[in-house]
């Protein structure tokens, strides 16, 4: 038995704590000490990628295994897949890199700029808080993802709406010609709107988790929330679940992952939180946070619930659908780079969650890849649209024009990041998407074809949003733009790098990630779909 698991969680749960208590006056030491314990993090989860063992027996390892709540059949326990393993490593890399993008965010405006300082603290939270917000955000996602109990996964999953409730609502957007009291009650509808409909979806999970406990407490004699202990109950006969109760319990587990994921049509909370976060708050939320809901999906939908998985299969599938091209049709159409990028990730999603219910090795592992992917090139295309934003002060893409000729560094990288957002071959997202419509055509053909519009529109609203902001004359008011700052290459490059290493050479993740699949793929006994044999295929043969 080993505590890495626990202590790579416990590092920012400490660093947070840490941060938070650094006195006021000292605002930079409380962001050296906020990236220090996210550097600490991405050690332990790189601890954690070395020590796990892809071809090793068993579904989980580095597990760990605690009584807590005896009476109510309670445990401690974590352990990782790859599929985990792979997330956990995604949003510790990712998180010193909204640190140090968002390095200034937090700061009191100048007094000529907003009054007094009076009226400032008002308005602001302290720089301490926005960055231990951050770090006790990583350190619940992070235990998401390692929890093997339900209930333990429960509970995080809900506790980190805390911090991200106050990241979007105390430390929002600034860019735009309004009122700061318009802009915070602009903040305030995106935060509550945000928690509301992760809070409904929440509590239905709730009953769930509840009614699961009861059906093994009623069959097993003891109840119990072990992930490990209901599938070996299951596979030995012990444990069986009537078809309405399995797909009312399914139901109640899905509907909560879709609004975190988020889903069509319980997405709408998305667009307004990321348009009035910061770019690296948005960033949490969009490449880290959501991430839990399709990782969720895979281990507690499809492997608790495989026949209610398979029922629900053809609306999921119409639901992907919908979001993948309604997604990407309206960010076509918007004239805001930071609501371009949300619904532009609401498709996104789309095509992750159909990758899942396809059900095939394909699907599901580059629905994994795409995970991943995904917050990689959304992370840097946010990011970038932050540094461009703050320059301008201002959001709305009619306001650009020119910028590649004034800061072509970062109008460079920022087409690299809309060139992996639209999955260019030879980028990082073009491996899982092509993987997902394999996966999804072998099984549902027409599902497949319908898909691969989305790839079409992505190009229309990547390529029009680098025109209308990049190329063209030089508008007037970013005629004096200056460059990308070596702080901000310092958050780009990587990323960028990553995107192109990871789009030719994807195996260090797929090697991590196809056992997991296969495992899933055999708690819903699905095999791959054979190619269809044509006579004149078996003539030519003989």
């Amino acid at each position: 038995m080993t505590s890495l698991l626990t202590v790579t969680a416990a590092v920012p749960a400490l660093g947070a704590v840490a941060t938070a208590a650094v006195p006021a006056a000292r605002r930079t030491a409380a962001k050296w000490l906020a990236l220090a314990f996210s550097l600490a993090t991405l050690g332990l989860a790189g601890v954690q990628l070395a020590q796990f063992d892809p071809k090793a027996a068993g579904p989980f390892q580095l597990t760990e295994s605690h009584a807590w709540i005896k009476d109510f059949g309670v445990r401690y326990e974590l352990g990782v897949d790859g599929i985990a393993v792979v997330l956990i490593a995604l949003t510790a890399l990712l998180v010193p890199f909204v640190i140090l993008a968002g390095w200034h965010d937090a700061d009191p405006l100048a007094v000529s700029d907003s009054g007094s300082a009076a009226e400032h603290s008002k308005r602001w939270r302290p720089t301490q808080g926005f960055f231990a917000l951050i770090l006790m955000v990583e350190a619940m996602v992070v235990i998401a993802f390692e929890a093997t109990d339900v209930f333990v996964f429960y509970i995080f999953f809900e506790a980190m709406l805390i911090p991200m409730y106050f990241l979007i609502g105390g430390f929002g957007d600034r860019a735009g010609e309004r009122s700061e009291e318009e802009a915070a009650a602009q903040r305030s509808y995106a935060a509550v709107k945000f928690l509301l409909y992760n809070l409904a979806g929440g509590l239905i999970m709730l009953a769930a988790v509840v009614g699961l406990y009861a059906v093994t407490a009623h069959q097993l004699g003891t109840g119990t929330f072990s992930l490990q202990e209901i599938l070996q109950a299951r596979a030995a006969g012990r444990l069986h679940f009537a078809t309405v109760t399995e797909r009312a319990l399914f139901l109640g587990f899905f509907f909560a992952f879709a609004v975190k994921a988020p889903l069509w049509p319980v997405h709408t909370w998305l667009p307004n939180a990321m348009t009035e976060s910061t770019a690296p708050v948005a960033v949490l939320i969009t490449a880290v946070v959501d991430k839990v809901g399709t990782f969720a999906m895979l281990r507690f939908c499809l492997q608790l619930f495989p026949e209610a998985s398979k029922w629900a299969t053809p609306a999921i599938l119409v639901l992907s659908l919908i979001s993948i091209l309604y997604g990407a049709l309206l960010a076509v159409g918007q004239r805001d780079i930071k609501r371009l990028i949300a619904y532009a990730s609401v498709s996104h999603f789309g095509f992750i969650i159909l990758g899942i219910f396809a059900m095939t090795t394909q699907g599901q592992g580059g629905a994994t890849l795409y995970m991943v992917n995904h917050g990689i090139s959304t992370a840097a295309l946010m990011l970038i649209a932050g540094f461009l934003i703050s320059r301008r002060g201002s959001r709305l893409i009619a306001d650009y024009g020119g910028v590649q000729k004034v800061a072509p560094v970062l109008a460079g990288t920022f087409l690299v990041a809309g060139l992996a957002t639209l999955s260019l071959p030879g980028l990082a997202p073009f491996v899982s998407e092509f993987l997902v419509l394999v996966g999804t055509f072998s099984r549902y053909p027409a599902v497949g074809v319908v898909a691969t519009v989305g790839i079409v529109l992505a190009a229309l609203y990547v390529l029009v949003l680098y025109q209308r902001t990049m190329a063209g004359p030089v508008r007037e008011p970013v005629r004096g733009m200056p460059d990308l700052r070596v702080r901000e290459l310092a958050v780009v490059a990587p990323l960028i790098a990553l995107l192109l290493f990871l789009g030719v050479y994807p195996k260090p993740l797929t090697r991590m990630i196809e056992p997991a699949v296969a495992h899933t793929m055999a708690q819903l006994d699905r095999t791959d779909p054979k190619p269809p044999v044509h006579a004149n295929d078996v003539e030519a043969a003989k």
